[in-house]
């Protein structure tokens, strides 16, 4: 029989620092802030300095929308240089990211960054020493660590209830968000540079301590994907490491369904976990010795997840600490995501990661 302490659910939900929580300022408030962040902050009573976009209408209504949003600011600039904005949430597009994660940085502020965070590491580089410099904390919004499920499998994973991990598995089977005509489809193997990057990420949690030897990844156009589509929807992303363990990921593409889930699997020396995210799908399963154990979750990818990860950069502020998912702890998710691109690109052949480091 597992251990009792296995029945025990570890504290997935998000958590957040006692006493006054930071100020925040959210640059570039469009859709996904309007539809995950203010809906987190306002549903976790966090205080919302103000939000900036570059279309005023865009913002225009949020302050009433949203309790928790003071106001909006007139430029970029003011929400930058504003003494009450501690925490920069940036929203912006993944062109403009690093430059606005700079200026964050030079005015002295944390930052929660969406995700990619970058992808020319090397001119990251420098913005990530003058944050080490100025004593700012930069976190990368990896909102799917607190998906609850993929967090409470994170933890059990971390806390060596399968032993080693030999293998991860995940796979897509829900429907596509929508991506043709949007801004999205103008980045090059979208699927697997922006979609897939929490995928790939969390992945890497679970692979923590592990080697990479080798990436591959393709992506290929379906049946049926419409023409004015520019990027394929069909996505596959293989992790090889140097101890034989591996991963893989998989989209199929735009998947018809009525029971929409994000399944998967990590199996280890000495268990299994079972799960699956989005779509109301959610549950995480422990199997060991013959014996299993369903766990009961709370809580949704979808809204819950931006709590947590704000939650989390607020905590490591207080302490003192690096957030877990600091830039410098999601370098390696970036690299993998690379890595799978330009495999991508080489109709899957494989690309060394000369013993990458997870």
């Amino acid at each position: 029989m597992p251990s009792p302490d296995w029945q025990l659910v570890p504290d997935y939900r998000p958590r957040f620092p006692r006493g006054d929580r930071l100020g925040i300022g959210i640059l570039g408030c469009g859709e996904i802030a309007q539809k995950a962040h203010l809906v987190a902050y306002d549903n976790y009573d966090l205080d919302v300095v103000g939000v900036w976009s570059r279309t005023a209408a865009t913002t225009a209504t949020v302050p009433q929308q949203f309790p928790c949003a003071r106001r909006v600011f007139g430029t970029a600039e003011e929400l930058l240089h504003d003494p009450e904005v501690q925490i920069v949430d940036i929203a912006t597009r993944p062109e403009q990211r690093l430059e606005w994660l700079a200026a964050a940085v030079s005015a002295g502020k944390h930052v929660l960054a969406q995700k990619p965070l970058a992808t020319d590491l090397a001119a990251l580089t420098p913005v990530l020493e003058e944050a080490d410099q100025r004593g700012v904390r930069v976190a990368v919004n990896q909102n799917g660590r607190w998906a609850p499920a993929w967090r409470l499998a994170t933890l059990l994973v971390d806390a060596g209830v399968v032993g080693t991990v030999v293998g991860v598995t995940q796979l897509h089977d829900k429907p596509l968000p929508p991506i043709a005509g949007t801004r999205f489809d103008e980045m090059a193997h979208m699927i697997i540079t922006d979609y897939l990057m929490h995928w790939i990420d969390i992945t890497r949690c679970w692979l923590a301590g592990k080697q990479v030897e080798t990436v591959q990844a393709r992506d290929r156009r379906t049946p049926g994907q419409p023409g004015a589509a520019q990027n394929p929807w069909s996505a596959t992303v293989q992790i090889h490491c140097c101890d034989g363990a591996d991963a893989l990921v998989r989209v199929v593409g735009d998947v018809r369904t009525r029971s929409p889930a994000c399944p998967f699997w990590i199996h280890g020396t000495e268990g299994t976990i079972r799960g699956s995210v989005l779509g109301g799908s959610d549950f995480v399963e422990l199997e060991r010795d013959g014996t299993q154990i369903r766990y009961a979750l709370d809580g949704e990818w979808f809204v819950d997840g931006f709590a947590g990860a704000m939650g989390e950069l607020m905590c490591a502020i207080a302490e003192g600490r690096e957030p877990f998912h600091s830039a410098a702890h999601n370098v390696p998710s970036l690299r993998l995501m690379l890595a799978a691109r330009d495999s991508a690109e080489r109709d899957g052949a494989a690309v060394s990661m000369d013993r990458l480091q997870l």
